[in-house]
This record gives C-alpha cells, structure tokens and sequence, in this order.
C-alpha cells in the first residue's frame, strides 16, 4: 500500500501533468503562454465556490470552472494574436499576475487569508481526470486538427494562405488550453483543501512550462516525464542535503543542452517503435 507521503508526491504529479498539458497544447500552435497560473487559479476559485457554498458535486464544479475558464481564455485569446514571442509570453504572464492579483483583493473568497473547506479528492480521482486529459490529448495528436495547429505552429502565413482559419485555431487551442488548466486548479483545490492567491503565481506557471520543455516539447506524452522529474526528482536527489538543489538545476541544465527538444521527441519515439516491431 502506497505511503501518504508519496500519494501526496503522485497527486502533485498528476496535477502538474495538466498544468503542462495546458501549456503544450497552446504551444502546438506556437504560442507561449506564461499566464496559465491565471486560468488555474479561476478554476480553483469558481470549483472551490460551486463545491463549499453551493454544495456541488466535484465532478459538476470541475466542469463548470472548465467552461468558464475557456470563455475567458478565448477573450484573452483574441488581443494576444497581435502578439508573438516574447511580447505574447509578456502580455500572457500580466494576465496570470492581474489574476492574482484581483483573488488577493477578492474578500468574499477570503483575499490574502485564502479559502478553505472543500472536499477533499482521492488520489484515483486525481489521476482519472489526468489520465483522461491526456489520453484527448494523445488522440488529438492523431487528428486532422493537430496537423492544423501544427501547421499554424511551422509557419501561419503559409497556413493561412493554403486555406486554413489560423486565428480560430490559435483561439481554440488558446480557450482548450485555459479548460485544462482550470481543471488543474480545481484538483489542486480539492486536494489541499485551502488555496490562496500566492499558489497561482509566477512561479507556477514556469512549473507548467518547464516540464513541457523538460520532457517533451513537441509530443504530449513527454508532459508525463517532465512532470514526475520535476517533483520527484528533488526528492530522489535528498540524500545530497544541502547541494540538492544545485545538483537538480545541473541535471535540468544538461538535459535542456543535450536533448533541445526535451527527453521524449518524435524521433526518439520512431527510433523506440522501429526497434520493438524489429524484435517482434
């Protein structure tokens, strides 16, 4: 039987999982966004008030906060196609700071002193919705879809001029991308059972695109790995005491130098593919 230590480990894996799959899928249409935090932090607030004070299900309030947080990332979506690069990455991290910001303030759901009292969610329940996430996601990299928003990704004027609506795709990666991380925030929510602003950082929404760099930037499967490396790996690092950190930001350093596109890339998988039907 799994420790309540590690299911805790698990459960911020498995949540970490869906912040960088929410990232990743923005990505694919070559867009950075910094903000996701922001989307989190809507989804754990709208969940946490549809589960304490309107009594909702946890699944029903999931979905809620999903929906909402889509229709706000569509709304941001549309000014941000004026941006690219690191201006986008800008606008998009004001955006998750203005969030916090406005829950700092916020006093009906506790401002600076955070909100508590929500149920709490199983591990299983965790990783159900992850897992769910990411098979859509797998099979979305099957899809026709997918090869638009990688077109758009490779080159958007070539895309828009072979036919393709880039800014409804941009739109729609944009607004599927804030459900996810919505979803994120409201499993972080039920998990600790308190939020405050201060979880929806800055600092989270590096997390999220740092394990998207980390295990895989251009296939869905490599947020997995990036995910467990980023939390279990300072854990596994423990017995170095003091030097922990150190050793973890060089091992992330060799690993961003040596494999540019993260641990799993499309050509590692090929190469894995090739091998096992060889053997078979």
């Amino acid at each position: 039987m799994m420790s309540t230590y590690y299911a805790g480990l698990f459960a911020d894996v498995g949540i970490l999982l869906l912040g960088a799959l929410s990232v990743y899928i923005i990505l694919a249409t070559g867009q950075l966004s910094l903000g996701n935090a922001g989307f989190m932090g809507i989804g754990a607030y709208i969940a946490s008030y549809l589960t304490v004070e309107l009594h909702w299900p946890v699944t029903a309030a999931l979905l809620v906060s999903a929906v909402a947080a889509a229709a706000i990332g569509i709304v941001v979506g549309f000014p941000a196609l004026r941006l690219k690069g690191i201006y986008l990455a800008m606008a998009t991290l004001g955006f998750g700071e203005m969030v916090r910001s406005f829950f700092l303030v916020f006093e009906p759901m506790g401002g600076s002193g955070g909100y508590r009292g929500m149920p709490h969610i199983s591990l299983g329940y965790i990783w159900l919705w992850a897992g769910g996430i990411l098979l859509l996601v797998l099979i979305l990299e099957r899809s026709r879809l997918w090869l638009e928003m990688r077109a758009v990704h490779d080159d958007e004027t070539a895309a828009g001029l072979v036919g393709l609506n880039t800014t409804a795709v941009k739109i729609g990666a944009f607004g599927f991308g804030a459900a996810v991380a919505a979803i994120c925030g409201g499993l972080f929510a039920h998990h600790y059972v308190y939020i405050e602003p201060g979880n929806f950082g800055f600092e989270r929404s590096i997390d999220f695109v740092l394990a998207v760099i980390l295990g895989g930037s251009t296939v869905g499967a490599g947020a997995v790995i990036g995910a467990l490396l980023l939390v279990m790996l300072p854990e596994w690092l423990r017995f170095l005491v003091d030097w922990r950190l150190a050793a973890f930001g060089v091992l992330l350093i060799l690993v961003l130098l040596t494999r540019r596109q993260g641990i799993l890339d499309r050509a590692l998988i090929a190469r894995l593919t090739f091998q096992r039907r060889a053997a078979a």
